[in-house]
Order: structure tokens, then sequence, then C-alpha cells
């Protein structure tokens, strides 16, 4: 029990992607401390050398220091992207440059690379550039061969492989791009790679369909060691009219709201964001939000007032996560940023406690009488412990089923989910209300409570005397699952 570090009893999870300003042993510890629960790390940029060193790091901090950081590797996807620049360039009003198919340092001027060859066919001038879901628009002045000259039209920063959208006359423009494969030749290099790495999480970048999570889930299932879970990112405009399907083949779905903005109407993110949310926590998926939570942070140390209402909202809506991209990755403040999104969703958590507000109706998940009996009996214990203010739910999961039901029903207070699996308790991780620990099960199932209890009193997590709920679904050796729920005090 001794690998079992602090923890919080904050629901709402973080989600921090790891770049320069974040990638050393310090730097990882100090976001671990401060809320961070799952690492993303962006195959866009870095080499995969790079990434091991990351990985590596993140593995001994929860070995060391008794974290569970989940590693999550997001895909590239085939969507047009600029080149690798040596640093962030900063586009002003005016200023012009110019987008090749070439390579950047051949031509005259402040130039930047782009990933896909019929780039110059697909432009035509005037139409606008949107670079990462809004970050800097650009206005097409002019086409000269394999270059395209362009104006800025709203000033930000460029990054590095930065999405590249087109509007013309106010409309995406879906020609040749559009019919690009979701996953290219490098997401399959890098999915490998992910598989050899036994990182927990996989993220699919411009999801359109099902159809290439399926493929993807039948891929890790012959390949990989362990459950790899697989996140369908819903932030293309194909994506939209196949939310159902897509939530329903995928293990957890992230909401990227920056470039679903460049291919969607601005006016309609918002109502695709609660439509994924609550299909999702129907669906009992876990669901992250991102994109622009925090983008002011990148660069000054206090959020804007209406990022702080984005984030309430969001932890309103009872989204598992919330994740940092720039502003973690490449930002001046990552640890002040995560600082916001822990005091925001504590707050709003405890507001919608006291509203009862964010409550839904949940449908029945699965036909299978084995399985109704696992959500009958979550979703009792969940209303139990709300009915009688209980102050945690203890449940006893060696695969993270009943901790993933329990989550799905929100209830008020926190889950204290035990697992005799590490790559269980990371991927418990990312679930609404979950903390995990890794416990190595006993065969009496007393023990095994009185030890989790002296745990927690330890921890000032709970005290003696408090009111608990104890679930368990643990199968004895050669004996049929006995699950049951328990009313208990703190000895």
């Amino acid at each position: 029990m001794g690998e079992n570090g602090f923890r919080s009893t904050r629901r709402t999870k973080i989600v921090a992607t790891i770049g320069p300003a974040t990638c050393s042993e310090e730097m990882l510890e100090t976001l671990a401390t401060s809320g961070m629960n799952v690492a993303r790390l962006n195959m866009c940029h870095g080499t995969h050398d790079w990434h091991t060193a990351v990985i590596n790091r993140i593995r001994k901090l929860n070995k060391l220091k008794g974290f569970s950081v989940a590693i999550m590797l997001d895909t590239e996807g085939s969507e047009v992207h600029t080149s690798e620049l040596e640093q962030p360039l900063k586009a002003e009003v005016g200023e012009e440059f110019v987008l090749t198919i070439r390579d950047p340092k051949t031509v005259e001027g402040s130039a930047i690379g782009v990933s896909y060859d019929a780039f110059v066919d697909d432009v035509q001038v005037g139409d606008l550039v949107v670079v990462d879901g809004g970050m800097v628009s650009l206005e097409v002045k002019q086409k000269m061969g394999p270059d395209v000259k362009v104006e800025v039209v709203d000033p930000g920063i460029v990054l590095s492989r930065a999405n590249l959208t087109f509007r013309r006359n106010g409309h995406l423009v879906r020609a040749r791009n559009s019919m690009l494969p979701v996953l290219s030749s490098k997401d399959w290099l890098d999915i490998d790679f992910a598989i050899r790495q036994n990182v927990d999480f996989i993220a699919v970048s411009f999801v359109k369909s099902a159809d290439v999570i399926k493929n993807l889930k039948s891929y890790l299932n012959s390949r990989a060691d362990k459950v790899i879970e697989v996140i369908a990112k819903v932030e293309s405009h194909d994506s939209v009219p196949n939310i159902e399907e897509i939530v329903e083949a995928s293990d957890a779905v992230m909401v990227a709201r920056g470039d679903l903005g460049a291919q969607i109407p601005l006016e309609d993110v918002p109502s695709v964001q609660k439509e994924v949310v609550v299909r999702c926590r129907q669906a009992g998926k876990a669901v992250i939000v991102a994109s622009h939570l925090l983008q002011s942070m990148i660069e000054y140390p206090t959020p804007t007032r209406a990022e702080v209402a984005d984030i309430a909202d969001v932890v309103r809506q009872r989204a598992d996560a919330l994740m940092l991209s720039g502003e973690s990755a490449a930002g001046a403040y990552p640890e002040k940023a995560i600082g916001v999104l822990r005091a925001v969703a504590t707050r709003i958590e405890e507001w919608c406690r006291q509203e009862k507000h964010g409550q839904i109706v949940l449908p029945q998940l699965t036909d299978r009488l084995d399985g109704r009996v696992s959500e009958e009996l979550c979703a009792s214990a969940a209303q139990m412990a709300n009915n009688l203010n209980a102050r945690a739910i203890f449940v006893y999961t060696r695969r993270g089923y009943m901790a993933n039901f329990l989550s799905r029903c929100r209830p008020d207070c926190p889950i204290f989910a035990f697992t005799d699996k590490q790559d269980v308790r990371q991927r418990l991780n990312l679930r609404w209300g979950v903390m995990p620990f890794r416990l190595d099960f006993g065969a009496d199932p007393e023990e095994n409570v009185d030890r989790t209890f002296a745990l927690l009193k330890r921890r000032d997590l709970v005290q003696k005397g408090d009111l608990v709920v104890v679930v368990s679904d643990i199968r004895p050796p050669n004996e049929d699952v006995v699950r049951s729920v328990q009313i208990r005090h703190v000895p």
C-alpha cells in the first residue's frame, strides 16, 4: 500500500499536455502534485526518443512518489498542418508571409511549410486560412506556383504542426483535403510506438465515423499486451452527424473545441459539446472537454473571467475531465493554469451538490443479466450514499467496471476505488469522482476492507465514525462472483 500517494477528492479530472515547458522531472512532479491526472503526449510534436524519455519520467514519478498519472498518446491525424518551426511565430495584423508546400528554407522571406501537397489547389484568393481553430486567421492574397502569399487578419501565435482549415465566403472548404484518411502512415507508426510503451489511452484525431475506432480497437486487441483505451476526438465537420455511433464504439470521447470551431459555426460548438457530454454520461463513457479553456494563460498569469465561466459550465455539465493544451505544453504559467482548473472545479462541484444540478436520466446499458445486476447495484449504492449523506463509497474491483458504473451515477461523495492492477488504477484516473488505489487483495474480504479503512484514515480522507458505502464484486478463487453493498461505519 505504500506506493499510493496523495489523493484529492476533486471529482473532475485534469489532463495536461506535456511539452517543452513541462517535460522535466521537476515540472512533471509539480503538475502531478498540483492535480494532473493524465499526461497527454501530442504526436504532432517531438520524436519517439523525446516521448520515451517523458514516459519514463512519468513512470518513475508514479513508482517513487505514489502517483497514478495515466499516459495518453494523441495521434497527429491526416488533416492539414504547418511544418515544424524553430520557435513559435508571433503574427501581427497586416503582416505578410508565405505558406508553401516546398521546403520553407528555399523560399525568400518569411515562409511556413504546409504538410498537404494539394494545398495550393484547394485554396483561392480571398479565402481565409484558420490556424489552430482560430489562434490566427490569414487571408489568401496571391497564389504563386507552390507558394501562397497570405496576410494576417486576426493576430496571434503560430505553433509548430498547427492545424489549418480553409473558409470561403464564411463556409468551410471541403475539397481534396476532405478525402484524407483519419489515420496516416505516420499515425500507425505512432500507434505501434504507443503499444510498445504500454500507454493507457490513444486519442484519435479528426474522427469521422465509428469505423476507424473499431478498426483500431481490433488492431490493439491483436497486438497489445494490456488494455489500451481508445479516445475519439470530435473535432471535424464529418464527426458531428455520427456522434451517436462514435460514442458507442469508443472507450472515451474528447470534445476538441478549437479545431471543431474552425470546421462548424462557432455558435454550434456549445450545443455539440453538450450533446457529446450527455451521450457519454448516458453510455458510461468518459468525456473530456478540451481547447481554449485557459488560452490567455499561455502568456498571462491570470485567466479572463470568461474563461473561468467556461470552465464552470463544463464542470456543471459533469464532464469527466478538463484538458490543457498549449497552456501546459508551452505556456509561461502551467502550474497556475492547473491551479485555476482545480480551484474552479472544486468550487462548482460543491455548488452542484448543494443545488442538485446536473442530474440526468441514465438508460439501461445492457440486456445481459450480469451487466444489469452490476448497473442496478451501483445505481442503488450511489442513491444510498446520497440519501444517507455518506462520506465516501469504497469499491473493490479487478477490472474497474464497478468503479466505472459508480462514476456514471455521479454520486455526491467521492469514490475510492481499490484494484490489484496498476494499469486499471491509471485508467480509472480519468473517470469522474474516482480516486484509484492499488491494493493486493487478500482472500478475506473483511481484511481488505479493514486495510483500506486504515489507509484512508492515515491520509485524513475518512475519520472514525464516518458512514461509508462499500461495494464489491471481487471473485473469490474457484467461486462465483459475489456482489455486495454494505453500509459501514469507519472503526
